[in-house]
C-alpha cells in the first residue's frame, strides 16, 4: 500500500550537462572541491526533494533520476524542459541549481522556498555580487513554471530571459551562494579559500 503525500513535494532539477568550453571542457559534476564532487554539494543542497539531473549519468552520493534534453546540448533553457518533464505531477515547489555552486547549502535553497511559499510570486532567484538574478539559482511555482515552459515553446538554443519574461519574480540576495565555477581563475579561487 502507498502511503499518502502529506504536506507539500518539493522537486529539484540541476542542470549538470554543460560542456565546460570555458574551463577547458572539464566535467564541472565531477569537479572536487572541499573533498566532495560538486554534483553531490548541489545534490546536498537540494534537501529531501525529488531529484532530477539533466546530464549525462555520473556516480553520486544519493539516488537521482537522470535525463538528457533531446537532442543534447540545447542549453540552459531546454536543459531545464527535460528536468521538469520527468518530475512527478505531485510537485509543488522546483528548485533549479547548476551544477558549478561550490557554495550552496541546504539553507540556500531552504530560504528560496520559503519566500516563494510564503509570499505571491512565480519564482524567487538569488542575486549574486553584481545584483544580477540567477535564474540557475532559484525556486519555482511547479504549475507556472510548467506552463511557461509551454508558452516558450521550443526551448532548444532560447534564451531562459524567455521563460523568466513570462514569470512573476523576486529576488534574494546570496552573492556566496552564487559564486560559480566558469573559468580555471574561478576554480583557484575557489579551491584556494
Amino acid at each position: 500500500m502507498v502511503e499518502p503525500v502529506h504536506g507539500p513535494v518539493h522537486g529539484a532539477v540541476v542542470l549538470a550537462g554543460g560542456a565546460g568550453r570555458r574551463l577547458g571542457g572539464v566535467d564541472k559534476a565531477a569537479l572536487v572541491i572541499g573533498g566532495r564532487a560538486l554534483l553531490d554539494t548541489v545534490l546536498d543542497a537540494c534537501g529531501d526533494a525529488e531529484l532530477v539531473v539533466v546530464g549525462p549519468p555520473r556516480p553520486t552520493a544519493r539516488p537521482v533520476r537522470w535525463t538528457l534534453e533531446d537532442p543534447p546540448g540545447g542549453g540552459p533553457l531546454a536543459g531545464l524542459a527535460a528536468g521538469v518533464a520527468v518530475l512527478s505531477d505531485a510537485v509543488s515547489t522546483v528548485a533549479v541549481l547548476a551544477v558549478d555552486l561550490p557554495s550552496v547549502t541546504p539553507q540556500t535553497v531552504t530560504r528560496l522556498r520559503h519566500a516563494l511559499v510564503s509570499g505571491v510570486d512565480d519564482a524567487v532567484l538569488l542575486t549574486d555580487a553584481g545584483g544580477h538574478p540567477q535564474p540557475l539559482l532559484a525556486v519555482y511555482r511547479a504549475p507556472v513554471l510548467r506552463e511557461a515552459l509551454r508558452a516558450v515553446g521550443e526551448p532548444r538554443d532560447q534564451p531562459m530571459k524567455a521563460l523568466l519574461a513570462r514569470l512573476r519574480m523576486s529576488t534574494l540576495p546570496g552573492a556566496q551562494a552564487a559564486k560559480d565555477i566558469d573559468t580555471a581563475e574561478d576554480l583557484r579561487q575557489i579551491s584556494s579559500n
